[in-house]
């Protein structure tokens, strides 16, 4: 470090025991913010594959649709360790692993159900009047592109306890175990990824090559959906999609608009490609889908969920750098320093461990209080009401009724008029404290969440 940066990094230490990076000029907070990212590089990545993934010997033999498009199980995205990243790979850590021991004997203590009763019941919705109720649907949205834990077995289950007087229908909570990866004996356990970590749009187009080619309609590179954005049904009457778990109406029209987008991005390269095959029509526009996706999350939702010009400043120098854009067509070198040039197009660089999403990370993503219990609908033409329904009546089996009974700019616009609700106590959904699933099973969600 050159004594010019030591000094500015010794005065920027100086101001943060006064002040945090979001009470300093946004120019310091950025520099705050930076050291941050730094740091966590640095100390909080941990690898938990086991064994290590294997080296390719041989990048340059990989072949050429694995190196020019992404695969559907998320694999080959490094070309020097293939698994890396792909559908079925463990879950990291931001901790050591000798460090995050499981604390069964304290599992239940306190009650997870006693939580959701006491501290997290709705009594009175709580709304962000910042943010319109597309935010909750759209994160949820890019979570089911993130990760999935696997399904526990129905006879390997936590078991809940259930106080005197408490009003749950059945003798006792049963909550099936996520099974464990295999491990060492007496090793932390660890968790695979059913998605792959990847940012690559697999909720839509799915994690594997058997849920693509159900998805696809086999000519011009497009996929299959119907009129007015309606996704297809399966013999069992559930959407079609890369990923359909907790279906709701929100994921619906998400769904349907980025399959329809998709499509669209399709005409639009036959029209300049006209001599493109269906798959690398299809391959090219899953590519430009997914980065437009991750380009709204990261300079669009981020900034507007954590609302402040630093963070703002920062998330659009994640995306195009300090050079912005303009430099960049000038100065493509920009491109290779992500600083410079953003992360988009950068050199690859895994930090302290190979890339996965970690555990921490799933954790901070449960935010189910940004789910309403009442939905009111309303004309996009005149403002008025149209309907209001419950989650229930919106989400899971009667999600397709709904989408039939409304048109679709009439529910985008009745997104835009409410609000979810805050991230805090006494705001969990009661629907989802008692929701039953599809194969009958009775689960309180808040009491899961409190779990684990």
């Amino acid at each position: 470090m050159s004594k010019t940066n030591s000094l500015f990094s010794d005065l920027l230490d100086t101001l943060e025991e006064r002040l945090k990076w979001h009470q300093l000029p946004k120019f310091l907070g950025l520099v705050g913010l930076l050291k941050f990212r730094n740091e966590y590089r640095e100390k909080n990545l941990f690898d938990t594959e086991d064994p290590p993934f294997e080296e390719n010997p041989d990048p340059g033999a990989v072949p050429e649709e694995k190196v020019n498009f992404r695969t559907f199980d998320g694999s080959f995205n490094d070309l020097r360790y293939p698994r890396m990243g792909a559908a079925n790979t463990r879950f990291g850590r931001n901790f050591p692993l000798d460090k995050v021991r499981p604390d069964r004997a304290n599992l239940m203590n306190p009650n997870p159900r006693l939580i959701s009763q006491k501290l997290l019941t709705r009594d009175v919705f709580q709304p962000i009047a910042g943010l319109n109720l597309l935010a909750a649907a759209w994160v949820q949205f890019q979570v089911h592109d993130w990760f999935a834990h696997k399904e526990g077995l129905a006879e390997e289950c936590h078991d809940i306890p259930l106080e005197e007087g408490d009003p749950w229908p059945e003798d006792q909570m049963l909550v099936p175990r996520t099974p464990p990866e295999p491990a060492k004996s007496g090793a932390t356990p660890t968790y695979a990824n059913l998605n792959s970590h990847w940012w690559d749009g697999s909720q839509i187009y799915g994690s594997d090559a058997q849920t693509a080619e159900k998805l696809r309609a086999g000519f011009d590179g497009k996929m299959k959906i119907g009129d007015a954005a309606l996704l297809p049904l399966d013999l069992e009457g559930v959407e079609l999609t890369g990923f359909a778990d907790n279906w709701w109406i929100g994921l619906s029209m998400l769904h349907g608009l980025f399959v329809s987008e998709h499509n669209a991005i399709c005409d639009r390269l036959k029209l300049e490609n006209t001599h493109w095959s269906d798959d690398k029509l299809f391959h090219t526009a899953r590519l430009i889908n997914a980065s437009l996706m991750a380009k709204i999350h990261t300079t669009d939702w981020t900034p507007n969920v954590l609302s402040h010009p630093t963070v703002a400043a920062a998330l659009r120098i994640n995306w195009v750098g300090v050079a912005g854009e303009e430099l960049q067509e000038i100065f493509e070198v920009l491109d290779d320093s992500d600083l410079l040039g953003g992360i988009v197009g950068s050199e690859p660089e895994h930090h302290a461990a190979p890339f996965s999403l970690t555990e921490e990370f799933v954790a901070i993503y449960r935010m189910h209080p940004l789910m309403p219990d009442d939905y009111t609908f309303y004309s996009l033409e005149t403002g008025k009401q149209i309907g209001a329904h419950t989650l229930p009546e919106v989400s899971l089996s009667n999600t397709r009724e709904i989408m039939e009974k409304y048109a679709l700019r009439d529910l985008f616009y009745s997104f835009g008029q409410q609000h979810p609700g805050a991230l805090r106590l006494h705001n969990f959904p009661r629907h989802l404290q008692f929701m039953t699933k599809g194969d009958g099973t009775n689960i309180d969600l808040a009491a899961i969440d409190a779990r684990c």
